[in-house]
């Protein structure tokens, strides 16, 4: 029998069904019903009457009550979500059983942002006109929020939607990915189990071509985007005036000072290029190496990647680099690298394919005119470039229309600082990855890489809206 997907407490049949296919060996892994435009104008009736009924009113210590049993519920289920993400992503399994991790870390943290009271005093009579009053700013949910997820992080990406919506009292209607659809039904089927109101969370798999259909109704007051640039600034052009926060794509550059920690940083960048087949959006893409230290740093990344950096069945707990999400999505990144190559680019290591896998691949490249440079890769593949002056390395970093993370491997204080200062990102990363993240943190990008913030904090005041009350006694 098909999974079936949540509305309100209704678990839904049809008789259309979605195949979820595994990346790794191409075999059926599931069924999964698909709906319509009509379901999710359901799903947005159930979140509108879960809203105006129960969650704008629940109390803090229900919301988080919520929130622990279900941070509490993924851990107890750890193997069972595991095995779900590597089966239908392709994850590699160390990497599916740190999702499951951050996402007991993403609900545990919203638990108790959910007892904060989200406002503060006003100091009304610092100006003549508000002697004798007092007053409060305070923020109040939205209403309903639509959520649309990726492929890549089925459980944490939808957990950083989840969480705050929950946290903050508004209500959800989330539209997984059609590629990994599985670990957002099991989370549902776990929140549903661990006392959330019926309507507050609503997963509808359907087609993408019926993802616009929330955005034409009113009641949906925010849209939360996870995905590519071009299909978020659709959306952001079809949303009208209701709010919106876009997470959308990178080409990740990183910064190699010749005063870095060489081994660390060899280290620390193949891990943030290949990890997961480079399917990231903060996937380290561009190393620009500082040019004394080129020629060490080259092969330095070579030996290591040879050694260390393990690709093929995700099930390996030794694996590192598992396979594209589709064979589609190798197909177009093999065209890249060929055309790169056609370009002037060198193959330095890589580059080869076993089934639905792409080994770790290093491109030498003489300049940033090249699709693997300038747009993304979304793929185990990285390209080397020198540069003469750290001046020099920021403008390369900025030369791109994405701008996310970038990291800056240096140990002069002065460098960081402006490093900081100047690179057009959303996070600067000293001495770390630009791939790397913690989910308390604010994160997104600028230019064609977004705007607004994720982290539950951070989301929470996406999804809320600040409201001023004044009061004078008399």
């Amino acid at each position: 029998m098909s999974s079936p997907f949540l509305i309100g407490a209704d678990w839904v049949q049809t008789e259309s069904v979605l195949q979820v296919m595994s990346p790794q060996a191409g075999t059926l892994v599931s069924e999964v019903c698909l709906g319509d435009a009509s379901h999710l104008r359901r799903a947005i009736d159930a979140a509108q009457h879960a809203f105006e009924t129960t969650t704008r009113r629940q109390p803090a210590f229900e919301r988080a009550g919520v929130l622990t049993r279900i941070a509490a519920a993924i851990e107890e289920r750890r193997p069972e979500f595991t095995r779900t993400i590597m089966r239908e992503a392709g994850k590699p399994v160390t990497l599916a059983d740190a999702e499951v991790s951050r996402a007991v870390g993403t609900f545990t943290m919203a638990a108790a942002l959910a007892r904060e009271t989200p406002g503060h005093l006003l100091d009304v009579d610092a100006f003549s006109p508000g002697n004798g009053h007092v007053g409060l700013a305070r923020r109040f949910p939205l209403g309903v929020i639509y959520g649309i997820t990726p492929f890549n992080f089925p459980l944490n990406l939808v957990a950083h939607k989840v969480a705050p919506t929950i946290a903050s009292g508004n209500t959800i209607v989330i539209k997984p990915s059609p590629q990994t659809p599985l670990t957002a039904l099991l989370l549902a089927r776990v929140a549903l189990d661990c006392g959330l109101p019926p309507g507050q969370l609503n997963v509808v798999c359907c087609a993408n071509e019926h993802a616009g259909v929330p955005l034409e109704d009113d009641r949906v007051k925010m849209v939360s985007f996870t995905g590519s640039a071009a299909v978020g600034w659709k959306i952001k052009a079809a949303s009208g005036r209701r709010r919106v926060a876009l997470e959308l794509g990178g080409n990740a550059a990183a910064i190699v000072h010749e005063d870095a920690a060489l081994e660390y940083a060899v280290a620390t960048l193949a891990t943030g290029a290949f990890a997961y087949a480079g399917q990231s959006c903060i996937s380290t893409q561009r190393i620009f190496v500082h040019a004394p230290i080129y020629a060490a740093f080259r092969e330095q990344l070579i030996a290591y990647v040879r050694e260390r950096i393990k690709s093929g069945d995700p099930s390996n707990p030794h694996v590192l680099v598992g396979p594209m999400i589709n064979p589609a999505a190798l197909a177009r990144v093999r065209g890249s690298i060929d055309a790169a190559l056609a370009a002037g680019a060198t193959l330095a290591h890589g580059g080869g394919v076993k089934g639905n896998c792409l080994e770790a691949t290093i491109l030498e490249v003489p300049h940033q005119q090249f699709d693997v440079c300038q747009e993304e890769a979304f793929a185990p593949i990285v390209s080397l470039q020198s540069y003469e002056s750290f001046d020099d390395a920021l403008q390369l970093v900025n030369a791109s229309r994405y701008g996310l993370q970038a990291g800056v491997f240096t140990r002069d204080l002065e460098r960081a600082w402006r490093a900081y200062d100047r690179l057009d990102v959303g996070g600067v990363l000293i001495n770390q990855a630009p791939t790397f993240r913690t989910d308390n943190q604010p994160y997104g990008g600028t230019k064609e890489s977004g705007f607004g913030r994720e982290g539950v904090r951070y989301a929470m005041e996406e999804m809320t809206e600040l409201k001023t009350l004044i009061m004078r006694p008399v």
